[in-house]
């Protein structure tokens, strides 16, 4: 399959950091590119298989929902276009419709988590605790009970290779202060009942997401990173939906199924991907594309 992308090669541009999936490139003081590669991770780790065309999808999806939301909040896209930068067309067809210009932002050290159903981590700190974060939860939830009310849930942004640690709401505010806590979490909140009913017409369940922001130079709270993608949220189909088990779902649940099957500690070196999970893969995050966009 063509249109695979493991890792960008702009030589035409400084590389300035490159995380779990994304390149990024300065272009200028105020301006960088994100490049969207087909690297894959689970449990912060990243996969050596690449998905083909991931990077194309989440680019899609994750610009779909930028549109969509740009009334609730600001979002890190710039003005630029990718035709206007000074690369070679070798260094552009590798980045053609994976990649987006955004505004530089300080980005903040946490990942605003919005659940609606109890699966994942979620899922395995209520069967520990009886609770997410520090939010107590009523007794007898199965795997994917949806929560009496949607609740947030932050948690930590840990370095390539290490995990993401959940935190409370009080932790959240001892990094970053009360009021921008509530700002994030009032908003986080807002946008996924706002991408809920808009799945819902789609007959696809929003269980959980999870959010960056970051704030501008004048001090503005700015939506960044992706939105709302197989990567970052599970999307489960509602027709299929029951309580009990791991529903059957588009986005990057398949993955986490299969490398739990094996006897891998969640730690580099990371186990490859054989054939027919990478085109499941790719079937369902071309699936969850097409719903979204049709």
């Amino acid at each position: 399959m063509k249109n695979i992308l493991h890792t960008s090669d702009i030589k035409s541009l400084k590389k300035i950091y490159q995380g779990k999936v994304r390149d990024i490139y300065e272009i200028d003081s105020e301006n960088i590119l994100i490049i969207s590669t087909d690297r894959v991770s689970v449990f912060d780790v990243i996969l050596p298989t690449p998905i083909p065309q991931k990077g194309i999808i989440l680019n899609d999806i994750s610009n779909y929902w930028f549109s969509k939301t740009n009334s609730l909040v600001l979002n890190h896209l710039s003005h630029l276009e990718i035709n206007t930068l000074n690369i070679t067309d070798d260094e552009y067809e590798q980045i053609e419709g994976r990649s987006v210009i955004v505004k530089r932002m300080n980005t903040l050290p946490i990942e605003a988590i919005v659940r609606g159903y109890l699966i994942g981590s979620g899922y395995a700190d209520y069967l520990s605790k009886g609770s997410i974060c520090n939010i107590e939860l009523p007794l007898n939830l199965k795997m994917a009970s949806k929560l009496p009310e949607i609740i947030f849930t932050p948690s930590s942004k840990a370095k390539i290779g290490d995990h993401d640690v959940n935190i409370d709401f009080k932790e959240m505010s001892n990094l970053i202060g009360l009021d921008l806590s509530e700002q994030i979490k009032n908003i986080s909140i807002r946008i996924y009942k706002n991408a809920e009913e808009h799945l819902k017409e789609k007959d696809i369940i929003l269980a959980d997401t999870k959010f960056e922001f970051g704030l501008s130079e004048e001090g503005q709270l700015v939506l960044m990173d992706e939105l709302l993608t197989p990567d970052s949220s599970r999307f489960w189909i509602a027709n299929s939906y029951e309580e009990g088990i791991s529903p059957a779902s588009l986005d990057k649940q398949f993955i986490r199924d299969y490398v739990k099957s094996l006897s891998w500690n969640d730690k580099m070196p990371a186990p490859e991907l054989p054939e027919n999970i990478v085109e499941k893969t790719y079937e369902k995050y071309q699936d969850i594309r097409k719903i979204l966009m049709d």
